[in-house]
């Protein structure tokens, strides 16, 4: 079945954050004096919901709640946000699929005023055609939103591809009923996605030859 709709994760897909969010949580580990992340060690741990993957990173959520270390990240985040670009395709890759006719939707674990914030600071806002974050700053998931995305587009499950770069997207696609590809230059590592689905791409670009059947 031929797609007419395109699913779209933000950070780490079509925003390029990792290297602010590795500088963030860097900041939240030095001052409890816990060992550093560097890129690679990051795309190994990183995960959904991030509270494991704080548990991962050293953080002891036993003698502090989750929302103190999660505040501090999520204020670094917010103060640093305007330093991440688009991938350098991003904008040529919209306007393409704006051209071949698709409905362009995000679905992000962002909380949502701060997601439309983002997208209009990076000038991709009117490339889509509805967005749609989380509630709050937590990112635990974003599979309840994605049911609610469903009942909004008009198409069929059969016509509508998730693009992501996290193993989260593929579970968030799959208990949707819609098919996913995973772009291996965001939060995850290619030998991570790759475990779970052979539809991996190394770049954002190459997803303007992927099939849409």
């Amino acid at each position: 079945m031929n797609k007419k709709a395109i699913i779209w994760d933000w950070n780490g897909t079509l925003l390029n954050d990792t290297d602010i969010c590795v500088d963030c949580m860097n900041q939240v580990l030095e001052k409890r004096g816990l060992e550093l992340l560097d890129a690679q060690r990051y795309r190994e741990i990183f995960t959904f919901p991030v509270k494991n993957y704080y548990l991962e990173a050293g953080i002891d959520l036993d003698r502090e709640a989750f929302e103190i270390p999660a505040m501090e990240f999520i204020n670094l985040y917010h103060k640093n946000l305007p330093l991440a670009d688009l991938f350098k395709c991003v904008k040529e890759v919209l306007i393409e699929f704006n051209n071949r006719g698709y409905y362009q939707a995000v679905l992000s674990a962002m909380e949502h005023e701060s997601l439309e914030a983002s997208l209009k600071d990076k000038g991709v806002f009117p490339y889509f055609d509805i967005i749609t974050g989380i509630n709050d700053h937590y990112a635990n998931s974003k599979l309840e939103i994605g049911r609610e995305l469903m009942d909004a587009i008009l198409f069929k499950r059969g016509e509508m591809l998730l693009i992501g770069d996290s193993l989260h997207d593929l579970e968030v696609a799959d208990e949707l009923g819609i098919e996913c590809v995973l772009v291996a230059n965001g939060h995850q590592s290619y030998e991570r996605l790759l475990e779970k689905t052979p539809n991996v791409l190394n770049q954002l670009s190459e997803i303007l030859e992927y099939h849409m059947d």
